[in-house]
């Protein structure tokens, strides 16, 4: 049944590196961009904050599909904006990097915010009374606590990033639902083996994380 395994025609480990390194990479700068959505949203300049709370309502209510084909063809072929990549590959890749941050950054953002507005309103107005700015209580007293809060919820944003990285195929990324794809089209007669080889690859990459993240939770929480 899962004689294709052996056969050394489908390098299965590289697509599975290559998710793997699509969800580390976009997680990194999801949590980045979805940091600087929220410090602009919960900030004092209007225009940032109309900025950031369109963006956020507009990009997490577009399909991911969309917005990274969006990043292909419209950043890409047409802006010829490359990220600095110089093949296709390396161009595909990043451009998929790209399209996930952009859209799992909002969900972090809101992630955030909920955090934020768990933080007592006293702690932040009596910074303020000592004389610090606006990005100081953020950075220094906001935040922190915030994400301390909310390590549950990202990580639950954390697993769908890795499953989402299965749309990176939509442009051409040699990950594992690109080749998963090749290889129903090609092991019609193991058809249940081969789904059963990537949901096992898929629970190895999101399990571990779920399970860390829940044990930092319950170490970081903050005492009320």
């Amino acid at each position: 049944m899962f004689d294709f395994l052996d056969s050394g025609q489908y390098d299965l480990l590289g697509a599975f590196w290559t998710t793997t390194q699509l969800a580390v990479y976009s997680a990194i700068g999801s949590l980045v961009w979805g940091t600087v959505l929220v410090a602009m949203r919960v900030g004092p300049v209007p225009v940032m904050r109309a900025f950031a709370t369109g963006y956020v309502n507009v990009v997490r209510n577009t399909p991911l599909t969309v917005v990274v084909v969006a990043c292909s063809l419209g950043l890409n072929q047409t802006l010829r904006f490359s990220l600095g990549a110089d093949n296709f590959e390396d161009i595909g890749f990043r451009m998929a990097v790209l399209g996930l941050v952009a859209y799992t950054g909002t969900f972090v953002c809101e992630a955030l915010r909920s955090g934020i507005n768990t933080v007592p309103v006293g702690q932040a107005e009596a910074a303020r009374a000592l004389g610090l700015s606006f990005l100081q209580v953020l950075t220094l007293i906001i935040l922190p606590q915030a994400f301390r809060s909310v390590v549950a919820p990202l990580a639950n944003v954390l697993i769908a990033l890795t499953k989402n990285t299965t749309v990176a195929a939509a442009i051409g990324v040699t990950e594992a639902a690109l080749l998963m794809s090749e290889m129903v089209e090609n092991e019609a007669d193991a058809l249940f083996a081969v789904f059963a080889v990537f949901a096992f690859g898929f629970i190895v990459l999101t399990l571990p994380t779920g399970l860390l993240l829940g044990w930092v939770s319950k170490r970081v929480a903050v005492k009320r």
